[in-house]
């Protein structure tokens, strides 16, 4: 029985171990390899701490220390908590108080930035754990912590924004991975070695997906660096050299690649299986990428950070128009998509509704916010005789003529942008509140050129260089608006409340 993720990557490093796990620049780490540094860090934090399903963070960049860091914490019975290294330290600070972590694993060149936010956390260097000697004993308590290990422990804890200004821990567990790896491998007969051009950050849950790619299916995992997506050329020159043959990425760098007509000029003949999610995909620049590799299986995948890794899939096997968006598909496997309409009931074919989720690919909340998990994941409207949670994503889709759940928009002020999942109302009470920039504003999205406009009101206009240069020292970058609209005062319905309505039709039509 699996109860834990490290079993399987234990079982596969030592059937293949000069089988190579990560290409991360020149070096080159093996099953063996990787499987020794981990253990020992594991071993030392079983040790250390005492301690299993606490949160441990992980502030590096993507690198081979960061995957030894989260295999490591997995073995030791706890959850990896990755942070971007980017993100403002109050931004990070707030985590850390949400999150409390049992320690934070860093280097050298990043200490300076979280020991002055750490408090009383303790910091790990990587550089450090590389130097430790094995100990039996440790080992010995490594095999107790997984003989008591229960799927439902936690894997990983992911960041997303929050409405009040404090970021959201999510709780995976490990039989939601298990879940959605087993609908994956059958689903697309994923076999072993595959090649993996791993571009997502370590914030994201598609590395988390990749990790499993790397404990289950002796994959490659070939790190793209964090800041390699302003080049491009880069990126598929390392592909062609690797021999990348799957890659799961958010749109928007495939939507630069195929702008700067790179694809007709850089085959990869090795790429069989393309996977993206995260925003929607304009079907224009889908279709460049489909032209340019007909070898190639593209498969677009729908789901929040709330489920473990999507809930719905749609595998692009017919032609579509380039104006025809593309649908997100039907339900994964052993997930089931309810779409309510606002009395809770389910709504009929081409009638729009929000899009639910039950089954295992749930997470298990929000660590240490019990109010916002009660919001989020609640009772099954359709089911009274037993308890059974739903989460309600805020999606609002609609299953065309053929079945196909096609994606309309947000419910609310929660958006998808460049990847990241971003509330909206956490931008505002940034520069309301905690900035004090201006007395009153409102975020809006510009879904056309996928932009985040903050529309404000005062006395004369604030140029908006100031209001970057302010809120770049709370926020990362890409929860910065680049549209600033000065008003004299903003709309206000009946009740006093600002129109954002009025104000989101101003900027979308």
């Amino acid at each position: 029985m699996r109860t834990n993720l490290i079993q399987q990557f234990l079982s596969r490093a030592q059937e293949h171990p000069s089988a190579i796990a990560v290409v991360d620049g020149e070096a080159r780490m093996t099953y063996a390899e990787l499987l020794a540094a981990e253990t020992r860090v594991a071993s030392w934090l079983a040790s250390t701490f005492r301690q299993t399903r606490k949160p441990i963070a992980v502030f590096l960049p993507k690198c081979t220390h960061a995957i030894v860091a989260d295999l490591a914490i997995i073995h030791s019975g706890n959850a990896y908590m990755n942070m971007d290294v980017k993100t403002p330290p109050e931004r990070l600070s707030n985590v850390l108080r949400q999150a409390e972590p049992l320690a934070i694993i860093t280097n050298a060149k990043y200490k300076g930035i979280i020991s002055q936010i750490a408090g009383d956390t303790r910091i790990v260097l990587a550089e450090e754990l590389d130097t430790l000697a094995e100990s039996p004993c440790s080992k010995e308590r490594l095999a107790e912590i997984l003989e008591r290990c229960i799927d439902t422990d936690p894997l990983c804890l992911i960041n997303t924004s929050g409405s009040t200004g404090t970021p959201k821990c999510v709780v995976l567990n490990h039989r939601s991975f298990f879940d959605f790896m087993d609908c994956a491998f059958e689903t697309w007969q994923l076999g072993d070695g595959l090649v993996v051009g791993s571009l997502s950050p370590v914030i994201f849950d598609i590395y988390s997906f990749e990790l499993c790619l790397l404990v289950a299916k002796r994959a490659t995992l070939v790190l793209i660096p964090d800041d390699w997506a302003m080049f491009p050329v880069k990126i598929l020159e390392l592909m062609q050299r690797e021999k990348v043959s799957w890659i799961f990425w958010v749109p928007t760098i495939m939507v630069n690649m195929a702008n700067m007509g790179l694809l007709d000029n850089m085959p990869l003949p090795d790429l069989k299986m393309v996977w993206f999610a995260g925003e929607v995909f304009p079907t224009k620049q889908f279709n460049m990428w489909r032209r340019a590799l007909p070898q190639a299986r593209f498969v677009n995948l729908y789901g929040p950070i709330e489920i473990t890794l999507d809930c719905t899939w749609f595998e692009v096997t017919r032609e579509f128009q380039d104006d025809e968006p593309l649908p997100i598909g039907f339900p994964c496997r052993n997930s089931d998509i309810l779409i309510l309409d606002a009395e809770n009931k389910p709504v009929a074919d081409n009638e729009e509704g929000e899009l639910c989720v039950r089954g295992t690919s749930l997470a298990m909340g929000y660590y240490n916010n019990p109010e916002k998990t009660a919001e989020a994941f609640v009772q099954n409207p359709l089911n009274t005789a037993y308890p059974e949670t739903i989460y309600r994503t805020g999606d609002i889709v609609a299953r065309n003529a053929n079945g196909e759940i096609m994606f309309k928009g947000r419910k609310d002020t929660l958006i998808k942008h460049s990847g990241y999942r971003i509330e909206l109302g956490e931008i505002e009470h940034v520069i309301i509140n905690n900035l004090k920039l201006v007395p009153n504003g409102c975020v809006v999205y510009n879904k056309a050129e996928k932009a985040i406009v903050f529309f404000y009101e005062g006395a004369k206009e604030i140029a908006a260089g100031e209001f970057r240069k302010a809120i770049g020292t709370v926020l990362p970058k890409y929860m910065i608006p680049s549209d600033f609209r000065h008003l004299p005062e903003l709309p206000r319905g009946g009740t006093g409340k600002i129109d954002r309505a009025l104000l989101n039709r101003n900027v979308n039509g």
